[in-house]
């Protein structure tokens, strides 16, 4: 959603009140005055929207004793917390930003996977888990996503939700609730398998788990 400079005459008291508000929500003046005239005529701002898709992804995963969701308000971004059944059990951090605005076609933001371990064989075998990934990807997936893999953190572009129907896969408009299922659903499984692959899963399974997966999956991301 573009945004464009414009000068309008305030009283005073409505903007110390609407900076009081502001601060106690750690965002700015400008972005809380566009939240508060976007809800008058009912427009979903993109920072509102980011926020609904976290709030989805948030609920999807409630209970679950894999993936432990931590959002900060305001904020582009939220984490995944996850631990491998590794020595000293390991901590693994899925951190989903999300672009200021969905634009079918276009990326919606990146997923993001680091490491708290001081384990270099372990490092490595997160390594080639992730490489393993990629070739998989790069083969199966009718949808361009991007690739930057360092020691000890992957970073994958997350392309805009692609509807899987009849054979055919189309972009469509995606509603909050759809992107959040998506990611959820990619997130688990990425978790999963690399959960496999740590206790002793070879390349060859996970790429039977990976098709397997694809083949009943409603959205590619």
């Amino acid at each position: 959603m573009k945004k464009t400079l414009y000068s309008l005459m305030l009283s005073d008291d409505v903007v110390r009140e609407i900076d009081n508000l502001a601060h106690r929500m750690g965002t700015s003046r400008s972005n809380l005055v566009n939240m508060i005239l976007a809800e008058r005529v009912q427009l979903r701002t993109p920072e509102q929207q980011i926020s609904d898709v976290f709030d989805g992804i948030e609920q999807l995963l409630a209970g679950s004793r894999e993936l432990i969701p931590l959002i900060t308000p305001n904020t582009p971004s939220m984490a995944l917390r996850s631990s491998l059944e590794y020595k000293y059990r390991p901590t693994v951090r899925y951190e989903v930003e999300l672009s200021n605005g969905f634009i079918p076609g276009e990326p919606i933001g990146t997923l993001t996977a680091s490491f708290r371990t001081q384990s270099q064989a372990l490092l490595e075998l997160i390594g080639r888990f992730f490489r393993c990934l990629q070739r998989i990807e790069n083969r199966l997936l009718p949808i361009d996503v991007s690739y930057s893999l360092d020691q000890g953190r992957f970073v994958r572009t997350l392309a805009y939700p692609t509807l899987v129907g009849g054979g055919a896969h189309s972009r469509v408009a995606m509603s909050p609730a759809e992107i959040s299922e998506a990611i959820t659903d990619y997130v688990r499984l990425i978790d999963r398998l690399l959960k496999a692959c740590v206790g002793g899963a070879d390349s060859a399974y996970v790429m039977d788990e990976y098709a397997e997966d694809l083949e009943k999956r409603k959205l590619l991301i």
